[in-house]
């Protein structure tokens, strides 16, 4: 008899509970990569909060990396893909699946975040060198909402807006053989693969045309603290 045929005869909210389990026994066997010291510093970070207000303390990392989670907890320091990944694995310690969300750009680069889903709404944590550019509280009722609100600080240094699709969510455990939490060498194959995923436009046809570009005051209140070389 298989799983579907068992949970048949069980009421609905046995069936989620026993779901529920499960996942945490397959993150709780994915997480045995981190050391014990590190893991307490993952689930120490407790909510999607407190893991934004962890990357927020970090300096920006400027070089052309791609640190695990594992070595961004050791340089404590990340770029917005290295935080995006940071991010997912500090969810996954507290029992959120480890989601990424592309958001894609033109004459300009995507930008990589974690999401999370929480009483039905979707939230992000990020890592970005603007200020708008960062996480997002769990108030949006789909993945297109909270992909907009990403639109109006999202800019080039031309100062044209630049954001036109966001991708489907991607569940990091399709790469948990490749130990992408704690591997000493660069998680560029995650990047590669978000190539690859299914996106959606953000913009109707023909609205671009009419977009302005960002005023003076809005770029220097994205560029606070903005790091640079």
């Amino acid at each position: 008899m298989g799983f579907g045929e068992i949970t048949a005869f069980l009421q609905p909210s046995t069936v989620c509970l026993i779901l529920m389990k499960l996942r945490r026994l397959a993150a709780r066997n994915a997480l045995d990569s981190f050391t014990p010291a590190e893991l307490r510093k993952l689930r120490g970070l407790k909510t999607p909060q407190g893991i934004q207000r962890a990357l927020d303390r970090m300096p920006y990392n400027l070089a052309n990396t791609a640190w695990s989670p594992r070595k961004v907890l050791a340089e404590n320091s990340a770029h917005c893909y290295e935080g995006a990944l940071f991010a997912a694995a500090a969810l996954r310690a507290n029992w959120y699946p480890p989601l990424l969300f592309d958001l894609e750009a033109e004459h300009d680069t995507d930008h990589v975040i974690a999401i999370y889903r929480q009483d039905g709404h979707w939230g992000a944590v990020a890592k970005s060198n603007f200020t708008g550019c960062r996480g997002r509280d769990p108030v949006y009722r789909t993945l297109r909402e909270l992909a907009l609100s990403y639109f109006h600080g999202y800019f080039n240094l031309r100062k044209e807006r630049t954001l036109r699709r966001f991708s489907v969510p991607f569940n990091l455990k399709y790469f948990d053989s490749r130990q992408w939490m704690t591997t000493e060498k660069p998680v560029w194959f995650v990047a590669e693969h978000l190539f690859t995923i299914q996106h959606f436009p953000i913009l109707a046809k023909g609205v671009e045309k009419n977009l302005s570009r960002v005023d003076d005051r809005l770029f220097r209140g994205e560029c606070v603290d903005r790091a640079t070389k």
